[in-house]
């Protein structure tokens, strides 16, 4: 069975799009990588910085709570 045969948005090249083929389906594997690249810088946080954020979401889920669940009195 052969594949189906795409143009690339970014570059132009042609490329079989194939079941596994990471990235968008419009645009081939080499312009695919610099996105699958920088969804894996954002995933390496310090401890210092994932607890600020854990810190942070506290806080808005509390700043949520209370003003979802106050009692008009």
């Amino acid at each position: 069975m052969a594949f189906p045969i795409k143009t690339c948005i970014v570059c132009d090249e042609e490329f079989e799009l194939k079941p596994d083929k990471p990235g968008f389906a419009n645009r081939c594997p080499t312009c695919s990588e610099p996105e699958t690249e920088a969804e894996d810088s954002r995933q390496h946080l310090s401890a210092v910085d994932r607890k600020s954020m854990a810190e942070a979401n506290e806080a808005r889920r509390k700043a949520m709570r209370d003003l979802l669940y106050r009692k008009d009195s």
